[in-house]
């Protein structure tokens, strides 16, 4: 059995996706790219803001699943830019408790809308 999951408090599916869907206790998150929700534009400023509004996203739909980031068992990062990494590193230290969660990072070509970042994972709920 599969549950869609939706919130308003991130981005609105720009493709033909759900924000996550939930099957029996995991939960499949899609990429979060730094949407501004309200907007829907692309947020302002530097790598960080991206880097924080991306998990900002993807942290409200884990809390509409039930969940946390906390509840996140892999992690995928993409990056236009590898060089980025580090920041990464320093925003999931802010964000997460160890035992972090597995991960890869990727380095891609271009994300949507020209975004530098985008992030998805899969949860596993209690």
């Amino acid at each position: 059995m599969r549950t869609v999951i939706h919130t308003d408090s991130a981005p609105k599916a720009i493709g033909t996706y759900s924000q996550a869907v939930r099957a029996g206790a995991t939960v499949y998150l899609s990429g979060q790219i730094p949407l501004d929700p309200a907007s829907g534009d692309l947020v302002a400023g530097d790598i960080d803001a991206e880097i924080a509004r991306a998990f900002d996203n993807l942290e409200a739909v884990c809390l509409a699943a039930g969940g946390s980031l906390g509840h996140l068992v892999k992690l995928n990062v993409y990056l236009t830019d590898l060089g980025h990494f580090a920041r990464i590193n320093a925003a999931m230290e802010a964000r997460f408790g160890a035992p972090y969660p597995a991960r890869a990072a990727i380095g891609v070509a271009e994300l949507p809308r020209g975004a530098r970042v985008e992030v998805d994972g899969v949860m596993v709920l209690d």
